[in-house]
Order: C-alpha cells, then sequence, then structure tokens
C-alpha cells in the first residue's frame, strides 16, 4: 500500500524547511516567501499527490469544513435532489461538505440527527422542510449558526426561505387573463398550511386587479391529491355558467381537473384552460396537453440556504429574521388557450 505523502516528503524533494513548505500548502497570511519558492513546493506537492491534513486545517480555522443538512420527509419527495443539489453545488462552492440526516418528520430522529452534527463539529446546520409550513425546531439547533429551508417560525429567530405563495398565485391567474379568460376557478387545498392561504389570496388578488368579480361557486377547497382534484373540477365544471379556465393548487389536483374535463367530454385548453402548481415533473411533461404550471424554486432556495449559513457563521447575528420569498417561475406549456367565443 502507497503511503500518503506528508508535509516531511514534500520538504526533502523541494529542498525547503517544512516551515516553510508548511506555510506555503496552508496559505498561512502575512509570510514573505519568494513566488518561485511556491511554485516550486506546490509543483512538487502535486508530483507527490500530497493532501493537506483538513482537520488540522478545520482545527486553526476553528472549522471544520462540514455543514449539517437536516431534513424531515424531503428525500421522500419529487423535489428533493433540487434542494439538495442546489445546497451541495453551494457547499462545493465554497468548499465545505454537506452531511445530510433525514428524520421521517420523527422528534426523536431529528434530535438524533441534531447530535450527531454537534459531535462531528459542524459549521452550521441547514433545517429543510417537506413543504412551506411554520415549524418549532428543536432548542438543540440554536447550538449552532442555523437557516431553515421551505419553513418559518413565529418567533423569526432564524433566516428562512419560502415560495411567495401569494405573488405566485397572482401570475398564475395573470396568466390566464392575459388569454382571455374571465370566468377563471380556482381549485383550493383544505389543509392549514401557509400554502393554502396565499395561493387563495394571490387568485382573489389578481381577480380584482383584473376587475373581475369573485365568484364563491368557482373557488372550491378539496384533497390536494387528484382525486380531490376531480371532485373540485366537477363541482365546478358542472354548473351552467362554468368557468372557462382552472387554477389548481397543486399538479396533483390538476391531474384531476384534467381527468373531470375529459370525462365532460371537453378538451383541455380548447374548453377549459389549467394552470397547476409545483411543476411536477413526472405530471407536467407526462399530461397532454402539457400541464403550465408554476415551479417550485428548490434549487435555488438550496443554494440560498447554504450562501446565507456560510454568511451568518462569519458574521453572527441575532435576528430577527424576515423571512425570505422566493418567485415561482411560470413554466408555460399547452394545457392555456384563449376561451372559445
Amino acid at each position: 500500500m502507497q503511503m500518503k505523502a506528508t508535509l516531511r516528503d514534500v520538504a526533502e524533494r523541494s529542498g525547503f524547511s517544512i516551515t516553510t513548505v508548511s506555510h506555503v500548502l496552508n496559505d498561512v497570511p502575512g509570510k514573505r516567501i519568494a513566488p518561485d519558492t511556491r511554485e516550486t513546493i506546490r509543483r512538487v506537492a502535486d508530483e507527490l499527490a500530497y493532501r493537506p491534513n483538513q482537520l488540522a486545517q478545520g482545527l486553526r480555522r476553528q472549522r471544520s469544513g462540514t455543514i449539517g443538512f437536516l431534513a424531515d420527509s424531503i428525500l421522500t419527495t419529487p423535489h428533493a435532489h433540487k434542494v439538495i443539489s442546489g445546497a451541495q453545488d453551494a457547499a462545493a462552492e465554497a468548499g465545505s461538505m454537506l452531511l445530510l440526516v433525514s428524520t421521517d418528520g420523527r422528534p426523536e430522529l431529528e434530535e438524533r440527527g441534531i447530535t450527531a452534527f454537534l459531535d462531528r463539529q459542524v459549521d452550521g446546520i441547514v433545517y429543510a422542510a417537506t413543504y412551506h409550513r411554520i415549524v418549532t425546531p428543536p432548542p438543540s439547533l440554536r447550538a449552532r449558526p442555523a437557516v431553515l429551508l421551505d419553513a418559518r417560525t413565529d418567533a423569526a429567530e432564524y433566516p428562512s426561505a419560502v415560495p411567495d405563495e401569494v405573488g405566485s398565485a397572482r401570475t398564475a391567474v395573470a396568466e390566464l387573463v392575459r388569454a382571455g379568460h374571465r370566468r377563471i376557478g380556482y381549485l383550493g387545498n383544505v389543509d392549514d398550511i401557509p400554502a393554502t392561504a396565499g395561493r387563495l389570496a394571490g387568485y382573489r388578488q389578481a381577480l380584482a386587479e383584473a376587475g373581475l368579480p369573485w365568484q364563491p361557486a368557482w373557488e372550491v377547497a378539496e384533497a390536494s391529491e387528484s382525486t380531490g382534484g376531480y371532485r373540485a373540477a366537477r363541482a365546478v365544471l358542472d354548473r351552467p355558467d362554468r368557468p372557462t379556465a382552472l387554477f389548481c393548487f397543486n399538479d396533483r389536483m390538476a391531474l384531476g381537473a384534467y381527468f373531470a374535463v375529459q370525462d365532460l367530454g371537453l378538451a383541455v385548453a380548447l374548453d377549459v384552460s389549467i394552470i397547476g402548481f409545483d411543476d411536477q415533473e413526472i405530471i407536467s411533461e407526462g399530461v397532454h396537453p402539457g400541464l403550465t404550471t408554476m415551479r417550485l424554486p428548490h434549487y435555488e432556495m438550496g443554494q440560498w440556504g447554504i450562501r446565507t449559513l456560510l454568511s451568518l457563521i462569519d458574521a453572527p447575528s441575532d435576528g430577527p429574521y424576515d423571512p425570505v420569498h422566493f418567485d415561482c417561475p411560470l413554466v408555460r406549456r399547452a394545457s392555456v388557450g384563449s376561451p372559445r367565443g
């Protein structure tokens, strides 16, 4: 087995002292070392495949170069890879590494995960939720700088990033208005979560901004699954004054609306335009015609989480912190058309 090269090996091969080699390879500031000397030492280190002792460097800097990423059931959701990819890319850019723990929403696993992070001296912790919700993190999270993703607290003691539910819903409805629709229904969610209230508020605001009347009968709340979307869509489309367009709480409800439109002998986009929310690609790209929808900004929030956490580590702050609201981009496909007549 080939032994790992040491500072002494680099010193002997390059002809310089161990102290000089250490200063160069560890980028010790304030040392007056000739550029030729630095170049020679680094070339020799490359030839020997020398790698610095990260633990020793971390102790000198009082950093471990690791970040804990604590998620509830995010690993089982379609968007998980996006938020984790965003976090990993930002961490790698900063020379840090993620340590990932999934808790399945179980408090005991959450505590064990945070304890494991603290035992490993992580520099900070990202606390990520499956969906936008108000959370109460365990007190142990305060032992390290921390940020929240897709979650916020009532006390606002942590920096947090969440989707702009209200503004994104307004964008969706405005897209239908631009297509010429004046009768726009909303298939909403029954769960008591921020997205439910936010998307409903955005829908109503967009109607008011467009000078369109609010029709209570065109607004139906159901379970946010395809079956709930089907029931909600039938409730508004079976009416004699049915809407010509539907804005749906999420893509799963939009899928149910597709089924309802087809069962009524109508056509998506031609008779009823539909916009979803989430850009759950197995649905939005899998249906025909393709579903126009609002994409959740998971990748961007993952990047923001790491960059904000690293800034917090460098310059600690006590808050309170206002949540950062991320726009959800509109993804146009073929489910929106102009109303007939």
